[in-house]
């Protein structure tokens, strides 16, 4: 009589992905994204890639991962007013600099609002690394959502409500527990600034496949040529 061992493992979501792009034709890429919430061209290159990706999902298929830059490391927890903020930063620049992104933001068939409240972006970036647990489309939607609030609905980034609400939309369940205990979350987000961020100089960062990088808010068109050199990069 043949006996059948059957041993039971686990396949990990990345190498699932991969064999599945392997069966499919399709090329896998995996892009590690560092951004800060409170950056408009964070959103911008999110957008492009956003276009890119939809270009060529017939060739490829994409695994994106966030991962926190804190902008203003010493931003307040309470909040300032927005245009108060850019105003000390950049004096008479800011003006200017808040007219070019209107236009750039328009080109994308949004509208800079630049009302509200800016500040620590930190409870954002820990509500990202917990959607990333519940998996990394949720992850990417989030990022999406928080984007649209801060940067066209003039919510504040470090309002409690507007994180909560952020996440029920893209269905992460437990984001009001999460974020209640402040040190939820707050050792990963620390790694992961350490791991990602220490070598970089601004956001948003793109690394493609463990090695090609790129960054800035790269119009889709770049980020096409980046997935053609990086999709016969090993990670």
């Amino acid at each position: 009589m043949l006996s059948l061992n059957l041993r039971k493992f686990l396949i990990s979501p990345r190498f699932l992905h991969r064999l599945m792009a392997t069966n499919s034709g399709k090329k896998f890429i995996r892009i590690d994204i560092s951004s800060d919430t409170v950056c408009p061209w964070c959103f911008v290159g999110k957008k492009n890639l956003d276009k890119a990706i939809a270009l060529t999902s017939d060739q490829y298929d994409f695994e994106i991962k966030w991962h926190p830059f804190l902008l203003n490391p010493s931003a307040p927890k309470e909040g300032i007013n927005k245009k108060d903020y850019y105003r000390n930063k950049f004096g008479s620049r800011s003006e200017q600099m808040m007219s070019r992104m209107s236009e750039v933001f328009k080109g994308l068939g949004l509208e800079y609002n630049m009302s509200g409240l800016t500040g620590s972006s930190l409870d954002s970036h820990r509500l990202l690394y917990f959607a990333g647990q519940q998996g990394l489309d949720k992850q990417n939607n989030l990022a999406e959502e928080l984007f649209l609030g801060y940067f066209t609905q003039g919510r504040y980034i470090g309002d409690r409500e507007f994180l909560i609400e952020a996440a029920r939309k893209v269905s992460i369940e437990g984001a009001a527990d999460f974020l209640e205990d402040p040190n939820n979350g707050l050792k990963e987000v620390n790694e992961e600034l350490q791991q990602h961020s220490s070598n970089i100089s601004g956001v948003p960062h793109f690394v493609l496949n463990g090695k090609y990088q790129l960054s800035g808010g790269q119009p889709p068109e770049s980020f096409i040529q980046a997935f053609q050199a990086a999709s016969n990069v090993t990670a």
